[in-house]
């Protein structure tokens, strides 16, 4: 018979052992699913407000004192002497009040501004790097300074995929020389993203009207699916070995995943690059039929025709944006290539009624001056600058923050590149804090040991 200390002992134990049990679960849910599958769907750490992320990556820097940071004593000090030098230059464009919200936006954006009371713009951003490849670089792993894995990689890495014959994460013509912004560094392999078109956003090769032709097709000519199937046993047998073999190789891991996914990927994929099936008042919406935003119209359609899929994160450039000189010509130029697709991106969402569950995410690397450079451009502003997502638990019509009076710097609810990943992987369901790979002797995470979620803007 136990005693009473022998009893509370034993009690107390166990009321540790199902605290214990219960913070594993999840855990070991988790891992069950990756040991099955790596690209298998994984449990949250939470409730989640949104189920994949578009990415529409802004290139070069737009300057959100034309765009989305409305700075009416811009235009009253014109001219002035600026607080670091130059002259201060009014905005060439006219800013009006959209939606029931009020929410201020340029007419670059006649048509995104149909959508005011969709998005919510963050008019506070701040990173570290006043250079494109750094703050690029930033934008997308943390850091400038190491190569470490990219947002979507590691969104993927938590939440694993809803197709598993097409990658969790796509990068949609990502620039030239940008493979660290989609890579997976030292996670493995399988969860970096998957570059699909041409670098830098021009020529898109696939999904016209009537261009079957352009749609890559890339199944084997020479080999039967069943043949193709022995062949690529035979292979992974080989890597299995090695893999076996050696103690540590996530390279080998990699490429056994990767041909497993690619084998895969041969039906699913082309089909999924055909819009050729898609109806002419879808194209029309997207603008694929005008050569000004045939484009990023594509892009744009493609990102919904991915999400739909169940790909986790898909990621769509659009640039130069680096406007030193002639921003009123080149800013207008590439607003007019992306404003009725992003537009129409976000119409085609809330009608499947997916915008609720898709964050979309607009943004450059930095800002831009409110002092003139060359007359009739900006330099960097890493300072302060804007961003806006739409959907996906984010609060609509809401405004977010404040850069200083000219727009230099952000003063008020300052919103940090690493607080900006926080709150993404946040309205995900991943806690930034815990969703962290063990490399090199220590715990790494997207943030390190930064980040806040902007707790405000989520609905």
């Amino acid at each position: 018979m136990l005693n009473r200390r022998q009893t509370l002992k034993s009690t107390a134990a166990g009321f540790g052992y199902l605290a214990f049990s219960g913070l594993t679960s999840i855990a070991a849910e988790r891992e069950a699913a990756v040991s099955k599958n790596p690209l298998a769907p994984k449990p949250s750490h939470f409730p989640a407000h949104a189920k994949r992320v578009i990415f529409l990556c802004m290139q070069g820097g737009p300057s959100h004192v034309d765009t989305f940071d409305y700075k009416p004593l811009l235009a009253r000090d014109h001219g002035k002497e600026g607080k670091y030098g130059g002259r201060l230059l009014k905005s060439p464009f006219e800013f009006n009040q959209h939606g029931d919200s009020g929410l201020w936006i340029s007419d670059l954006f006649p048509h995104v501004a149909e959508h005011a009371d969709d998005l919510c713009l963050i008019r506070s951003m701040q990173c570290d790097q006043p250079v494109h490849t750094g703050a690029m670089t930033q934008m997308h792993t943390g850091t400038a300074q190491f190569i470490r894995p990219s947002l979507g990689a590691w969104t993927l890495y938590g939440l694993g995929s809803e197709n598993e014959s097409l990658p969790g994460f796509i990068s949609l013509s990502p620039p030239p020389s940008s493979e660290r912004n989609f890579g997976s560094s030292f996670l493995p392999a399988i969860y970096g993203g998957t570059k699909v078109g041409r670098s830098g956003g021009r020529g898109m090769q696939f999904g016209g009207n009537n261009s079957q032709e352009t749609v890559p097709d890339i199944r084997s000519t020479r080999l039967t699916k069943l043949q193709q199937r022995k062949q690529l046993d035979f292979i992974q047998s080989l890597n299995r070995g090695k893999l076996k073999r050696d103690d540590h190789a996530p390279g080998i891991e990699g490429v056994i995943e990767s041909y497993e996914l690619a084998f895969r990927m041969q039906d699913e994929m082309p089909e999924m690059m055909d819009l050729s099936g898609e109806s002419d008042r879808t194209l029309s919406m997207y603008g694929v039929n005008n050569p000004a935003t045939a484009n990023f119209g594509k892009q744009c359609l493609l990102a919904r025709r991915f999400a739909e899929a169940g790909v986790r994160f898909i990621e769509v450039t659009h640039g130069n944006w680096d406007q030193h000189v002639r921003l009123t010509a080149d800013h207008g130029e590439r607003a007019e290539g992306c404003d009725q697709p992003i537009a129409a991106l976000l119409q085609d969402l809330k009608q499947r009624d997916m915008l609720k569950d898709t964050l979309v995410v607009w943004g450059g690397e930095f800002g831009r001056t409110p002092a003139a450079q060359n007359g009739d451009g900006r330099n960097h502003n890493n300072k302060g600058y804007a961003t806006w997502m739409a959907g996906g638990g984010v609060k609509g019509g809401f405004s977010y923050g404040n850069t200083d009076e000219h727009g230099y710097e952000a003063v008020e609810k300052t919103c940090h590149i690493h607080d900006w990943h926080a709150t993404i992987l946040h309205l995900m369901g991943l806690d930034h804090e815990r969703l962290t790979y063990r490399y090199a002797g220590r715990d790494f995470r997207l943030t390190d040991v930064h980040g806040n979620v902007a707790k405000e803007i989520i609905a």
